[in-house]
């Protein structure tokens, strides 16, 4: 009793001990964070709230012991470490619930996105993802820069969780997310590559099993890792199909049930310009076709004359047809190409889709039923096994998951998919497939910079995106 009676008396002397200023900052503190607890529909979090009070209130932990030192290095080391520790607590909230920014490494979305823009990300529009690897470093995505080591601790993991947001994902929306391709990854290959490498050692009969040779060959393809879904590559492109929807590409036109979609304004393809003479840089950039995808003329046999093979709007064509170096008809690639089907999901039974044409089928939605047949299997097969952690098997043509005969199936999540406005120099859903929700990060609400790789400091900022919208068909 004595012992209770001590501990009474400290604690009611150290909360009076707190001048009013304190309490006031702890019950801002407190309403914020009773709110953050609401909008998580977790209420195990709001027992944090104590740990809370004995920082503010009664100092039971001590937090500062280090203010009381005498050694003034301790003091002013400490004073920086206790600074940066709260700031990498307020970015990792801020990148986790509110935003953040992401630079665009790809020509996939030009001429919407440049390489060098650097995005603000909005992650409360679609509402934000509850961390599903809570213990990582805010700054780093995967990989500690200079030790090249895991930036978080997947042992601790948490079931994907989605906060309520504004609205939905819509047509033409702008869309970060995780690679889905991005779970498992050979390090000494371009990531996320891993299912396209084993999909083409099988199929050009280098191994049988293209799964196991990589794991065998550690000293070609590295160590092969797996990662967590909101640790992988953040990819960006444009949400085109969604959840529900019928979906097929007849001749580089996308239909959705069954109408034709109409394109975004700034939707390039790539075309073949035959020509009697060079065209010079200036006149390339002022139809924005940046100097190393226009290059120099091409001569091959069996081409009448030289040319350029060069990603264009409709705008930029209409631009390019009217110069006198351009001579006979401009063709798009892919009038020039074999069609195949190599790379294009499905990546295992593919039922002859290319680039350009891809066969009507149906976007997953959240608690829709499906029924499977052997015919559609392949498409929905990495679904079911990757993303909603089933065992697919199919024996004497029969279906089974997780080992029970399966003539139907009903998708836990939603999925979308999402293609880049650089049609033919773009890796999207084409190559592999659906994005589930819980991929999905957010939308790019503004340009913060842009700088242009070909140009030198300060020519190469490009002052005209500064706060640009980042989608001008939204």
């Amino acid at each position: 009793m004595a012992d209770f009676n001590s501990f009474k008396a400290g604690f009611m002397r150290r909360v009076k001990e707190n001048p009013r200023s304190r309490w006031i900052r702890f019950g801002i503190v407190s309403i914020v964070f009773f709110l953050w607890v609401i909008w998580l529909g977790n209420p195990w979090v709001g027992l944090l709230w104590f740990l809370l009070f004995d920082i503010y209130i009664t100092g039971y932990i001590p937090f500062t012991w280090w203010k009381k030192s005498k050694n003034k290095g301790v003091r002013t080391v400490m004073g920086w470490v206790d600074a940066i520790v709260y700031a990498l607590i307020l970015v990792y909230f801020i990148f986790a619930f509110v935003g953040q920014n992401y630079k665009i490494p790809s020509s996939s979305l030009e001429k919407t996105l440049l390489i060098g823009d650097y995005l603000w990300v909005n992650k409360a529009v679609y509402g934000p993802r509850v961390p599903q690897t809570p213990v990582h470093f805010p700054l780093a995505q995967h990989t500690l820069p200079g030790v090249n080591s895991k930036s978080y601790i997947d042992a601790i993991q948490l079931d994907y969780h989605r906060l309520p947001g504004l609205r939905n994902v819509e047509r033409y929306d702008i869309v970060v997310f995780n690679a889905p391709c991005g779970d498992t990854v050979p390090l000494l290959t371009p990531e996320p590559d891993f299912y396209h490498i084993v999909n083409a050692l099988e199929t050009s009969g280098v191994a049988a099993d293209g799964r196991k040779y990589i794991y065998d060959n550690p000293d070609q393809f590295g160590k092969v890792v797996v990662r967590p879904v909101d640790r992988r590559e953040n990819f960006v492109k444009r949400a085109v199909g969604l959840p529900g929807e019928r979906f097929k590409i007849i001749d580089d036109i996308v239909y959705i049930n069954g109408k034709p979609l109409k394109e975004p304004k700034y939707v390039q393809h790539n075309y073949v310009v035959p020509v009697n003479g060079m065209i010079g840089a200036d006149r390339w950039q002022s139809v924005d076709v940046a100097l190393k995808d226009a290059g120099e003329p091409i001569s091959i046999p069996g081409m009448p004359t030289p040319f350029y093979d060069v990603p264009l709007t409709a705008e930029a064509l209409a631009q390019v047809k009217t110069w006198p170096e351009v001579i006979g008809e401009i063709k798009r690639r892919s009038a020039y190409m074999q069609p195949t089907t190599e790379g294009i999901y499905p990546l295992w039974g593919n039922p002859g889709w290319t680039l350009q044409n891809m066969g009507e089928f149906w976007i997953p939605k959240q608690g829709s039923t499906l029924h499977l047949t052997l015919a559609n299997l392949p498409v929905y097969r990495r679904i079911i096994e990757a993303y909603e952690g089933n065992k697919v098997d199919v024996r004497d043509g029969k279906i089974f998951i997780n080992d029970k005969p399966a003539d139907y199936y009903t998708f836990k999540l939603d999925y979308y998919w999402m293609m880049g406005d650089n049609r033919d120099n773009s890796s999207d859903s084409r190559y592999w497939g659906f994005v589930p929700e819980d991929h999905i990060v957010g939308t790019p609400m503004t340009v913060l910079i842009s700088f242009d790789d070909e140009k030198s400091f300060p020519s190469n900022i490009r002052w005209e995106r500064v706060f640009s919208t980042p989608n001008p068909d939204k």
